[in-house]
């Protein structure tokens, strides 16, 4: 009963009811755990298409163009590059164009 505090009305206090709750609970935790990693990777997608752009490159054509040049770098680190540091992610653009 610790594990529902918080939950309003029957969901705390009734037994199977709370038990219900918690358990259907932990499967919507599970669930969106994986969903929180899509959610993020979309994000940082179009953070990196918005910056690609700016340099004259679609999303595909500068991914495509970094894995040719060899340039290693997950999406993370460039949706950071490309909202906080914009000269940083135009260099990257300029090497990946070059090679």
């Amino acid at each position: 009963m610790s594990l529902t505090r918080g939950y309003v009305g029957g969901r705390r206090n009734v037994w199977t009811v709370a038990k219900n709750t918690w358990e259907k609970g932990l499967q919507y935790a599970y669930r969106d755990r994986k969903v929180k990693k899509r959610d993020f990777r979309a994000l940082w997608i179009q953070r990196i298409n918005a910056a690609a752009r700016l340099e004259g490159y679609s999303y595909s054509r500068l991914m495509g163009a970094l894995h040719k040049s060899g340039i290693e770098m997950n999406r993370k680190v460039l949706a950071e590059l490309a909202m906080n540091h914009p000269e940083a992610f135009k260099a990257i653009v300029q090497k990946a164009k070059n090679a």
